[in-house]
Order: C-alpha cells, then sequence, then structure tokens
C-alpha cells in the first residue's frame, strides 16, 4: 500500500503532466492582453502606439517567474503603451509564434510604428527581465510626435494651420515625458501638440503662465485659450482636448485603407480582412532576431592617439563621448558583454538622433591599443583594469568630464545609456573638473621666441 506522501507525489506528477489550460498563464482579469494572430494585427501591428509582447508557454519555468513582473509591467503602462502576451502552447497560435521566429520561451518582442502604417519594426528585447526593465525599454520606444518650440519659432508654429486646434505643455523639464508623448500619439493628425520650456520667457508671458507644468489648448479659428487646471493623468487630459477634436480610434491606423483602395480597386470581397491580416504578420514579422547593428551603423574609431587628440583634447574641442574599450587577447575578436553592449546602445542612440536629424555631439571608441588611452584613463582617475569598458563624456573646452556610472551592477543598456546622454545634452547632473595636463596645447609660442633669437 502506498504511503500517504507517495501518493500525493504521485497525484502531483500526474497532474504536472496533464495538458495545460489553453487559457494560458494570463487570466481575464490580467492587465496584460492576450492575443493571438489576428489580435496581435488588429491591436498591435496596426496601432500608432508601442507595444511588448511576450510570447510563451504556460508550462515553462521562466515563463511563470516572468508573470509578476510583466503584469507589473502592465499596470505601470496603462494608457502608455501596451503590454500583451501570445500562448504558443495554443495550436492556434503555434503557426503565428513560428511566423514571429519564437525559438525559446519567454521572448519578448518589442513593436514600434513605422512610417508604414500595419508594418511597424519588431524588435527582441533583451533587457532585464524585470518590471522596471521592460517599462523603461517600452517608454524608451513611445513615438514623439511632440513639438519642441521656443520662443524665436512660437509664433511660426502658431501659424500652421491657424483654423486647427493646438496644445501646449508649459514645463521646466527638457525632456518629453511619456505622458505627454502618448498625447500626442492620442490625438496625431487632429491636434499639434507641442512643448514649452518654463525659460522661454515671451511664451511663458504670452499665455499668463504661472505654474509649471501647465497644459494650454488653443481651440483654433481665432477662439482664446483655454488652461487645464485637472489632474495631470491621461483620461482627463484627454477628456479635456476632446472639447477641440476627438481622439483617434486605437488602433488607428489613418491612411492605410484609402490607400489600398487607390492601389488595388478592384480587390473588395468580404474575406479580404483575413488575408489582410495574414499578410500584414507576415510583413510584420522580423527575418531574423533584430539586434542594433543591423540598423545602426557603428560609431567612429579613434584608432590613434594623434585622432584623439585633434577630436577631443585641443583647447578648442567641444563634448565628445569617448568609449574606451577592453584589451582584447587576440587581434580581430568581436567584443563581448559590457563592451559590446556599449557600443551597440551608444550606435543606437546615435542612429536615432541622425534619423530625427537633431544636433548630437561626436560618439567615439577608443580602442585599448590607441596609446593615448591609457595616458587619459589614469589622467582621469579611471580604472586601469584591462578588462572593462568605459564611457566618458568630456569637453575641453569647458574644462569639465563626466562617467558613466556603471557601479552596483548598473547595465550599458540603451534605455540607460540614452538617459546618461539626455542629461549630459541638457545640462543636467554633476560635472567633474576636466585636468589641465589632459589638453593638448601646441607650443607655437616657444617656437617663434626660438626662432627670433635665432
Amino acid at each position: 500500500m502506498l504511503q500517504p506522501t507517495s501518493a500525493l507525489l504521485l497525484v502531483a506528477s500526474f497532474l504536472a503532466a496533464l495538458p495545460v489550460n489553453a487559457d494560458g498563464l494570463y487570466t481575464k482579469k490580467s492587465p496584460v492582453l492576450q492575443l493571438d494572430q489576428k489580435g496581435y494585427n488588429k491591436l498591435i501591428a496596426n496601432s500608432n502606439y508601442s507595444s511588448i509582447v511576450e510570447f510563451y508557454a504556460p508550462w515553462c519555468g521562466h515563463c511563470q517567474n516572468l508573470k509578476p513582473a510583466y503584469e507589473k509591467a502592465a499596470k505601470n503602462l496603462d494608457g502608455l503603451a501596451k503590454v500583451a502576451a501570445v500562448n504558443c502552447d495554443d495550436d492556434a497560435n503555434k503557426p503565428f509564434c513560428g511566423q514571429m521566429g519564437i525559438q525559446g520561451f519567454p521572448t519578448l518582442k518589442l513593436v514600434t510604428p513605422s512610417k508604414k502604417p500595419g508594418k511597424p519594426l519588431v524588435e527582441d528585447y533583451q533587457g532585464p527581465r524585470t518590471a522596471k526593465g521592460i517599462v523603461d525599454a517600452v517608454v524608451d520606444k513611445i513615438p514623439n510626435h511632440v513639438k519642441r518650440v521656443t520662443d524665436s519659432k512660437l509664433d511660426e508654429w502658431l501659424s500652421e494651420d491657424e483654423e486647427s486646434p493646438k496644445a501646449i505643455l508649459f514645463t521646466e523639464k527638457g525632456t518629453t515625458s511619456a505622458l505627454i508623448r502618448t498625447l500626442g500619439i492620442e490625438f496625431l493628425g487632429s491636434i499639434k501638440v507641442a512643448q514649452i520650456r518654463n525659460k522661454e520667457v515671451n511664451a511663458v508671458e504670452k499665455f499668463g503662465i504661472t505654474d509649471f507644468p501647465s497644459l494650454v489648448l488653443l481651440p483654433g479659428n481665432g477662439q482664446d485659450p483655454i488652461i487645464y487646471d485637472g489632474e495631470l493623468k491621461k483620461g482627463p487630459m484627454v477628456e479635456f482636448l476632446s472639447q477641440a477634436a476627438s481622439p483617434n480610434p486605437d488602433p488607428a491606423p489613418a491612411a492605410t485603407k484609402p490607400k489600398d483602395k487607390a492601389s488595388k480597386p478592384s480587390e473588395k470581397p468580404k474575406p479580404s480582412e483575413q488575408s489582410e491580416s495574414e499578410e500584414t504578420a507576415e510583413e510584420s514579422k522580423p527575418s531574423i532576431p533584430v539586434k542594433v547593428p543591423t540598423s545602426a551603423p557603428a560609431i567612429n574609431t579613434l584608432a590613434i592617439s594623434e585622432a584623439l587628440e585633434a577630436a577631443c583634447l585641443t583647447p578648442k574641442s567641444g563634448t565628445c563621448v569617448l568609449a574606451f574599450l577592453p584589451q582584447s587577447e587576440e587581434p580581430d575578436v568581436e567584443l563581448t558583454g559590457d563592451a559590446k553592449d556599449a557600443l551597440e546602445s551608444l550606435a543606437e542612440v546615435a542612429h536615432k538622433h541622425a534619423q530625427r536629424k537633431t544636433k548630437l555631439f561626436p560618439l567615439y571608441s577608443i580602442p585599448a591599443d590607441n596609446a593615448a588611452s591609457k595616458t587619459l584613463k589614469s589622467g582621469l582617475g579611471l580604472s586601469e583594469d584591462a578588462q572593462t569598458v568605459e564611457i566618458v563624456a568630456l569637453n575641453a573646452r569647458r574644462g569639465w568630464w563626466r562617467q558613466y556610472d556603471s557601479s552596483n551592477g548598473a547595465d550599458y543598456g540603451v534605455v540607460r545609456v540614452e538617459a546618461w546622454i539626455d542629461a549630459i545634452r541638457l545640462g543636467e547632473g554633476s560635472r567633474n573638473k576636466l585636468p589641465e595636463d589632459i589638453i593638448i596645447t601646441k607650443e607655437e609660442p616657444e617656437k617663434k621666441v626660438e626662432h627670433d633669437e635665432l
């Protein structure tokens, strides 16, 4: 006769062997959207919002461990972006998971709207499997349709489509928050949204702004501005702006259907909805796992000391960001670990600014065999460990430098690296005084004196 303990183990083993409920890990009350292929095409691929999608199997231990953090991320991103999941153990979803290139569980994919509606950019999420890591990565991908306006550009911006409604956020911050970016998405094509900093004195006085942040609605057609006095939450802010224009339905692929009809006027059968859905999935799936190097060109390398000195260490040199690479035991060996992550993150940041046509100071990689590398690191008091990567920003003309903080296990992911670079661009954060002997000066005056004496 079986002992009670043995019987319990036998029952547990039997239950574990049973098929998992088709509903998967997430219940209907979960903040995580549960999708199949049709839902993905409708709610994710054709949305103006960014999303993150988990492809999982209910029996996967790592998927079960991820669930609490993923649901927490979904709650934190409510109204800002979409957090969804696809159960690849469901037979109906297996072809779709195959199309999306899923080879292991859980696989998380970031989905970002592109200029072509219905054809988003899909890339693997490779950050930490924590709620904060997921939220930071998704927030970073929220499209920004908010115009940065200064005193000198205000009248020009206001004169554009004068009869159309506009909205302005007056703020003390130099960055564009996720909340105001989502308002830009919500009213894309109907209300132009701008952001003005408190230091733009003329604009602040023009609208009588005394508190920051303040949201102002310009209804258009010569109507007086209206200042919002409610909570700084998406729901009431959308309701406030809705008095001038209706928010977009979600998803809102505004121009897709007219274009499709114009290009294919004869194709109007009812079954087209299904075929269009399948076609969208084919177009939106990545042919291979998307990584930064495939879309972002590598940053420039300063291989010799003369190049480093000329670019960043003269008295007239502006801001440079330098990635000091670790010593490689063998030549032409591909970098791994933190060094690889750092270069990929810097490359993606540079690529973003190039695409947006926004000005960014130069970013360079410095190989360990550059003769000036060790000298410069020593002069700045950086670690001389030949196996680590270091990122610093310095400005020889203004005499300051700043180190990227990678202590306490902090990573070199693009979200954190970009936040560090943005802080430098906006003049935020502390800086160190650059040692005087770091700057390379040509001793031309001494040469002239010697020549005169001769």
